[in-house]
């Protein structure tokens, strides 16, 4: 009996590169993006092994698992725009064919077997559908437009923005309590932690990377409908906004004001903490 399929660790840059290069061009490259820290990527991981063992070992491969921390592996995160944890990318001779974001396991491997061309278990096979549509990198935004958020390895955080569409009040508060849970410290800013886009928020990442806090960040201006939401749901009108395990604490100058007052904030959240 043919080995299964396993979910690859990729440690480097250069790993992943050489490994895609070696890959032969019809072979189906699932690219898993996580964060070791997070907990929903924790059970994604868990999904993807056993999405890896239901396919077997092939020579050339026919498909292959590569799992990538978002935060260590920043350029390749930056190179593929990603902007939330947990993400998979599905790919084939360098061409970007799906993007699943968030914790939904069964789109990941309906999308697999999609694009392998067979039947999910327990599914009906269907024929006479349209080929998949090959997905690629957005353009760039014209000039003076708001960046998207990209994960940076040179900060401690890592971002929780996903795609939008327009929600009702539900679906929006939903998502609202979603993303201020996504990492234990939440930080809800103008741009990035690599790019801020206004003072403030430069400010709150400079205290947050000067006390060795890890952190998720969400860059308010990728999305208006959170930008929007958010103050309502805070009862906050201004930005950045600060959460830590799905509470608000505030903006900067409460943050700044309870560094002042206890030097030992967030200890349970700083980097060394969590690495322990």
């Amino acid at each position: 009996m043919a080995p299964q399929c396993a979910v690859k660790p990729i440690a480097s840059t250069a790993e992943f590169k050489q490994h895609i290069s070696e890959l032969p061009a019809d072979c189906l490259a699932v690219i898993y993006f996580h964060a070791s820290w997070a907990e929903p990527c924790k059970v994604m991981s868990k999904k993807l092994d056993e999405l890896a063992q239901e396919f077997t070992i092939t020579d050339p491969p026919q498909i292959t698992f590569l799992a990538l921390e978002a935060e260590d592996l920043y350029e390749t995160s930056e190179e593929y725009r990603i902007t939330q944890v947990p993400s998979v990318i599905l790919q084939r001779d360098s061409n970007i064919l799906e993007i699943v974001k968030g914790t939904d396991a069964t789109k990941v491997g309906d999308a697999v077997h999609k694009q392998l061309g067979q039947s999910a278990p327990g599914t009906v096979n269907r024929t006479g559908l349209p080929p998949a549509q090959q997905l690629t990198r957005p353009p760039a935004p014209p000039a003076g437009a708001p960046a998207a958020s990209n994960s940076d390895a040179k900060e401690n955080g890592s971002s929780a923005v996903e795609d939008t569409k327009e929600r009702s009040k539900e679906e929006l508060d939903a998502h609202l309590k979603q993303l201020v849970s996504a990492a234990p410290v939440m930080l809800f800013m103008k741009g990035t932690p690599s790019a801020p886009q206004c003072g403030f928020s430069r400010k709150t990442v400079a205290i947050l990377r000067e006390n060795g806090i890890k952190y998720g960040f969400f860059n308010i201006l990728a999305d208006d409908e959170v930008r929007q939401g958010l103050k309502e749901f805070s009862e906050w009108p201004t930005f950045p906004q600060v959460y830590v395990d799905g509470e608000f604490v505030g903006g900067l100058d409460i943050l700044k004001e309870e560094f002042e007052n206890d030097p030992e904030f967030l200890k349970d959240y700083s980097v060394n903490k969590v690495a322990a």
